[in-house]
């Protein structure tokens, strides 16, 4: 390996930092004759807008433009993302080069001990049509109200009664050691979680190499491919942050079991369907689940959404 430090470019907010200081040891701790890699934070645009819908402002690509832009300008050479976070569509010359083993990939429910037990009327902060649509299909009478920030600042307008519940990922309550914030963790048949929820994925410049083998070494098989077969469903449903879709992927031995799910944002006509695959293959799972829930939803559901 090169002697030239790895320049690492991150989020700055506690969570992202903490993912990237998790990259960094890893790198390090594979390749101990190199030199230490430098973490970058970088504010990106969805960082400091946070008064507006993502869709509103221009979708997930507002947490990953900034970085992009930084490592195609070769500012920095490996990027670390919370996977959910990242746009179906990769710009050009950036690829994905690692996933790191995936934390628990459900959501947590703060502020009630279940969904059932929110107040009736109640109000639920949440910035995600994915968990908007999937209250609202069980608990029509609730409101949900924008709560967009990091998980202290989440937290902080729950605590002032901005709301009276919140739903934030459990991985990254687990991440900033406060799970005991969560007063239940959901399970994935009452609120499935988004593509790629629980994996930290790093992506690298398309032919670069030593990147390329450095990421290589530290990626976690069975999470690699699990974020495959989320991200080739997100694909062929055309998946943006305009659309409640949720998928979770799961090994079974040889096998691959995905499992996707989409819903009007007022959680009409929620469909939920899955498939089993060969592990080896994962896109062709991930594309079937997609094509299957396409078709189920209608013409009409993407034109009306935007996509």
């Amino acid at each position: 390996m090169s002697d030239t430090t790895f320049r690492i470019g991150t989020r700055g907010s506690p969570l992202a930092l903490y993912q990237a200081n998790a990259v960094r040891d890893l790198l390090a701790a594979a390749n101990p004759d190199a030199p230490a890699p430098e973490i970058v934070p970088i504010r990106t645009t969805g960082d400091a807008v946070t008064d507006r819908p993502l869709a509103e402002l221009g979708g997930k690509g507002l947490f990953t433009k900034e970085i992009d832009r930084a490592q195609l300008d070769g500012e920095i050479d490996i990027a670390v993302h919370s996977a959910k976070d990242m746009e179906t569509w990769l710009v050009d010359g950036i690829a994905i080069g690692a996933a790191l083993e995936r934390e628990d990939p459900r959501d947590a429910l703060i502020g009630a001990s279940s969904i059932a037990a929110i107040p009736e009327g109640g109000r639920v902060g949440t910035a995600s049509l994915r968990r908007r649509a999937q209250l609202l299909a069980v608990r029509p009478d609730l409101e949900t109200i924008l709560f967009r920030g990091n998980v202290e600042t989440r937290l902080r307008k729950l605590r002032e009664g901005e709301a009276d519940a919140t739903l934030l990922a459990y991985a990254g309550l687990r991440r900033l050691g406060r799970d005991d914030a969560a007063d239940a963790v959901l399970e994935v048949d009452e609120m499935l979680p988004a593509a790629g929820q629980g994996i930290i994925a790093m992506t690298h410049r398309t032919g670069d190499d030593r990147a390329a083998d450095a990421l290589r070494a530290i990626s976690h098989a069975a999470a690699m491919l699990c974020l495959r077969a989320e991200r080739a469903m997100l694909d062929a449903l055309d998946g943006t942050c305009h659309t409640p879709i949720a998928g979770l992927a799961r090994l079974e031995g040889a096998e691959m079991h995905l499992t996707g799910l989409a819903a009007w944002p007022d959680g009409r006509d929620l469909t939920r369907l899955s498939h089993t695959g060969p592990a080896t293959d994962p896109e062709s799972l991930g594309q079937a689940v997609g094509t299957e829930l396409r078709m189920r939803m209608g013409s009409d559901f993407f034109a009306a959404l935007g996509d």
